[in-house]
């Protein structure tokens, strides 16, 4: 790549960790897929930021299409294009933004699987069947577990906790969520119990100078990683007949079907799962027809 498209990629990573403050991934995504975009101008014939223009971008988006790439994926790409635009566009790299009219296929809405709520209670006393052996590893899975139906926090979140994030007394989580914003979770009785049997029982097996403050340890005493959070569920899933195998995003998203499926109201779903908009909620979660003719019967004059 030219060595001037290579300095301004480099200055707009530079400005989503400094900036934007966004995650490691999203950096990593952003900046897989500016370069793309770079080398798909470079190919024909562009020489600098400034011959980025509208007609381009729609042109590397059709390659994307007949590439075979999800639209999911293509969403994305258009997505980090149009954030591209808009910070070269104030940093003077670009003379106007070439983004603004540019349109991209809307993402998959495809759904996680969901537990029914007999299965997710299954899947919880297996977790806690294992524990009872007092394997430390045993407990910290079953914490996991139960942190991660209990509050609906994703697996990133979760890994994140330290000791000092969880309070017992009020029984609820101070989680850094997308964004490097917090917010406070509650958790359940159940969820408060396996807290203090890793804390007091399984925790201090563990832990080494290598610890820190974090909550959840692996064999060799430093902070778990969603790798193994996943691999419990996937395995502690196995023992649970019928259960779809749907990982700890499952989990989250089983828990906020369920206090729906309870009467939950939906903006209170959107606070405990740290949704920025009530529109993300309503995509990720689904109310069952059961709970929508309930609802009917009820309410409607005539139903």
């Amino acid at each position: 790549m030219l060595a001037e498209l290579d300095d301004t990629l480099a200055e707009f990573v530079r400005h989503l960790s400094a900036e934007r403050n966004r995650s490691p991934h999203t950096q990593r995504a952003y900046e897989a897929d500016v370069r793309a975009l770079f080398e798909f101008m470079v190919d024909r014939g562009c020489t600098s930021t400034a011959d980025l223009t509208l007609p381009v971008l729609r042109s590397w988006l059709a390659e994307q299409t007949t590439s075979g790439l999800s639209r999911s994926t293509i969403a994305r790409r258009a997505a980090a294009a149009r954030t591209f635009c808009a910070w070269a566009t104030r940093a003077g790299r670009l003379p106007r933004n070439p983004a603004l009219r540019l349109a991209a296929p809307r993402r998959d809405r495809t759904l996680p699987g969901v537990l029914a709520q007999q299965q997710a209670s299954d899947l919880l006393d297996v977790a806690g069947l294992a524990a009872d052996d007092g394997d430390p590893i045993h407990l910290r899975d079953r914490l996991a577990l139960e942190l991660l139906y209990s509050s609906g926090v994703r697996v990133g979140e979760l890994v994140g906790l330290d000791v000092d994030d969880v309070d017992l007394e009020r029984r609820v989580l101070r989680v850094t969520g997308k964004g490097n914003k917090q917010r406070v979770v509650p958790f359940g009785v159940p969820a408060a119990e396996a807290v203090r049997s890793w804390l007091s029982l399984g925790r201090p097996l563990l832990v080494t100078h290598d610890s820190g403050p974090a909550l959840l340890l692996g064999r060799r005493g430093r902070r778990a990683d969603q790798r193994q959070v996943r691999a419990a569920v996937h395995s502690l899933l196995e023992h649970v007949p019928g259960a779809d195998d749907v990982g700890p995003h499952g989990l989250r998203h089983s828990a906020a079907t369920h206090l729906l499926e309870g009467g939950a109201d939906l903006r209170a779903v959107q606070e405990l799962l740290g949704h920025a908009t009530l529109a993300t909620t309503q995509i990720y979660t689904h109310v069952s027809v059961e709970r929508l003719k309930a609802t009917y019967e009820q309410a409607h004059p005539r139903a």
